[in-house]
């Protein structure tokens, strides 16, 4: 017999490998699993775990949110901690009393969008893809003179923190840029949440949500498009969530 085929032999399955990134046709060494593909498991299960436990880059953000000539809001919620945020989930979906003191003093006259940046479980999807995001979306808007409100940039936040941002923002509608939970082959997953009339007290079903916005996904213009449809038409009827249907071949239309 051999040897090589003895000690690891491949799947027959292995040609659908090219079209997932999900852990399939791993093979085998007898009846165990070959130690490279354990190897891997364990590699994307840390990435995964670094991913929940990352932080905002917020010079870099901020840097980057001034080039593109928005303005910020740094904010908190009433999660102190990381390990308080992922024990008690209502305490990431409001606002610290600092910071609505902040929103509330700077006494919005009102605005069509407000953009909130949430970490979520994985601000390494912040990091990664919310500026090349907004870079693609943000023209959109200014061509089709919509007001943007300063970006809320939320540290230890859920998607529910939009609520309020976008109630003290006196904004028409939010848009939530967060990260979405890990999974062992995408553990940068970008997620965007749009709601319209936001206010504290809103649930999942008053939302529209798009998922998966990285380069392996959906991609960054397809996501900046996607998320300006929904926006328009969010505007057009004054409603989100499960009334508001994604009829993504009115884009190009919307855009030029």
């Amino acid at each position: 017999m051999d040897v090589q085929k003895a000690i690891a032999q491949t799947d027959p399955w292995s040609e659908l490998k090219i079209y997932t990134a999900a852990r399939i046709a791993l093979g085998r060494t007898g009846t165990a699993e070959p130690l490279e593909a354990m190897l891997q498991f364990r590699l994307a299960h840390a990435n995964a775990r670094d991913a929940v436990y990352a932080v905002l880059d917020q010079p870099v953000l901020l840097q980057e949110l001034q080039s593109l000539q928005q303005a910020a809001f740094t904010l908190t919620t009433q999660a102190d901690s990381r390990s308080e945020y992922l024990q008690y989930p209502d305490r990431g979906r409001r606002l610290h009393a600092k910071a609505i003191e902040q929103l509330t003093e700077f006494n919005s006259t009102g605005y069509d969008i407000g953009i909130v940046l949430a970490d979520g479980l994985s601000a390494t999807a912040i990091n990664s893809h919310a500026i090349p995001v907004l870079k693609i979306l943000l023209p959109f808007f200014e061509n089709a003179h919509l007001s943007v409100a300063p970006v809320c940039m939320v540290q230890e936040g859920r998607v529910a923190i939009g609520d309020e941002c976008g109630h003290f923002l006196k904004a028409k509608l939010v848009i939530v840029l967060i990260g979405e939970r890990p999974g062992l082959s995408s553990p940068d997953s970008l997620g965007a949440y749009l709601t319209y009339r936001p206010a504290p007290g809103l649930t999942d079903e008053s939302r529209n949500c798009i998922s998966n916005i990285r380069p392996e996904g959906l991609n960054y213009q397809a996501a900046a498009e996607k998320i300006f449809f929904l926006v328009r038409e969010s505007l057009r009827l004054q409603l989100s969530g499960v009334e508001l249907k994604d009829n993504g071949g009115e884009v190009d239309q919307l855009i030029s």
